[in-house]
């Protein structure tokens, strides 16, 4: 069964998504959008909402694109956690993906948010685990120059090893609260972590009982080597860019592999590339979206959105001239830049063609088309090996979540490719993953 989430930006995917007529009037700090929003997503069964993070105000040397904004920047947002926990109190099956980065936080501090989120939302929460893509965050935290990549993967990777050894703080019969003989819990079904490695010195236990799904469920973005290594050893749902069909199953075949080599089960990871989509009743009304808002892109904040996406400035380059070499290592993450100037170099694609193309799609592959065109387009990447579902964009909130929902999810439902009721109460009930053992410590 095809597994779908989408990103809880009501600001929408495409740049310009928020000026259109169609969008919400007013998005920032707005509770009131988002449990609509999520809401809304939960009634067409998506498996997850899915909220980024960073720990910056960026853009702001760049007067254009801080007063253009884009669903990168989130100059004002809710923390994602914090946001969730509201969710949860009104929704009761869509599961609550929360980014947090690892460079700049502590595992107990983030293994206690985690776990809270679990049980107030009865087991939905999941982990977006990520090292920080943007070295303005460093600023923030004490530190003039972000991390170099290498020590922040292997942080991230300790980081990880250590929220797990605090989830299994308790036993799930730890706490018995019985009255009659004044044992509120089980001494015994406590153990300390007493983790002493590189980055960290934690002693533990946790002081949140065993978390309803044992483990949030742990998703990971995997497009460099250290990334890909991360999520195939910790990772239960992977991230893939792919703007073709072809590379998506190359990375599919790759990860899958690689999880295997850690020893686990690549049938208990689900893997969902990015995509964006334009669709209605038909081909035409897909295009006539697609081009109003292409309309309300000025070409300087075309240029200065890819230049993000290249993490290179494009500005002093011909607009209609080649993209310049993007082979130099760079700081924070490189994904869209190297599948961005991967697909410049194939298709022999000018700055403007590339911004053209890539700020409707968010960086991901696009669907442009009827909602039946759109679940034919789906329905190949998931019968051809590509993934287990996808990552979906809404390029114009609500229109674009109402639309899929109304159109696209029933069609994906007669064909047999999505589900028509969540088959259990958690995450991992929804995505078919198995809850993790908890593991004793000997001696």
């Amino acid at each position: 069964m095809m597994h779908l989430m989408t990103s809880l930006f009501p600001i929408g995917s495409h740049l310009a998504g928020w000026r259109h007529p169609d969008s919400w009037p007013r998005t920032t700090m707005q509770l009131d959008v988002f449990i609509e929003m999520a809401k809304l997503a939960e009634r067409g069964k998506f498996d997850m909402l899915f909220l980024a993070d960073g720990n910056a105000v960026r853009a702001m040397d760049d007067e254009v694109m801080f007063v253009a904004n884009t669903n990168t920047d989130r100059p004002s947002t809710y923390d994602p956690l914090m946001i969730f926990a509201a969710i949860s109190q009104h929704t009761k099956h869509i599961g609550l993906f929360a980014t947090a980065v690892t460079t700049y936080d502590e595992p107990y501090l983030l293994a206690r948010r985690f776990g809270s989120l679990d049980h107030l939302s009865h087991g939905r929460a999941c982990w977006n685990i990520v090292t920080g893509n943007y070295e303005g965050d460093a600023v923030n935290f004490g530190r003039s120059t972000h991390v170099p990549r290498a020590e922040r993967y292997e942080r991230a990777d300790e980081f990880v090893t250590v929220c797990k050894g605090l989830w299994d703080s308790w036993a799930e019969d730890a706490f018995l609260e019985d009255k009659a003989t004044g044992r509120f819990l089980d001494p015994a079904k406590v153990q300390r972590l007493d983790h002493v490695g590189k980055h960290f010195s934690v002693q533990g236990p946790l002081n949140v009982a065993r978390l309803p799904q044992g483990y949030p469920v742990l998703s990971a973005a995997g497009q460099s080597e250290p990334g890909r290594e991360l999520a195939a050893k910790h990772a239960d749902l992977i991230f893939s860019i792919a703007l073709t069909k072809e590379d998506a199953q190359a990375f599919y075949a790759d990860l899958k592999s690689r999880v295997a080599r850690h020893g686990r089960n690549p049938a208990h990871t689900r893997i969902l590339p990015g995509l964006t989509v334009y669709t209605g009743e038909t081909a035409s009304e897909a295009d006539e979206l697609y081009e109003e808002l292409q309309s309300l892109i000025p070409p300087e904040v075309g240029v200065r959105s890819l230049s993000k996406f290249c993490r290179a400035d494009l500005s002093g380059y011909d607009i209609d001239g080649p993209l310049p070499d993007l082979s130099a290592e760079v700081l924070g993450m490189t994904s869209y830049r190297a599948a961005i100037d991967k697909l410049a170099k194939e298709r022999k694609l000018t700055i403007r063609e590339l911004y053209q193309m890539i700020i409707p799609s968010a960086g991901h592959v696009v669907f442009k088309g009827s909602y039946r065109q759109v679940a034919d387009e789906m329905e190949d990447w998931f019968r051809s090996g590509a993934c287990d579902g996808f990552n979906v964009g809404m390029p114009v909130l609500p229109r674009s979540l109402e639309t899929f929902v109304d159109l696209v999810i029933p069609e994906l439902q007669r064909r047999g490719l999505f589900r028509e009721e969540y088959p259990g109460t958690t995450l991992r009930d929804t995505l078919g993953l198995p809850v993790p053992e908890r593991r004793v410590r000997v001696g």
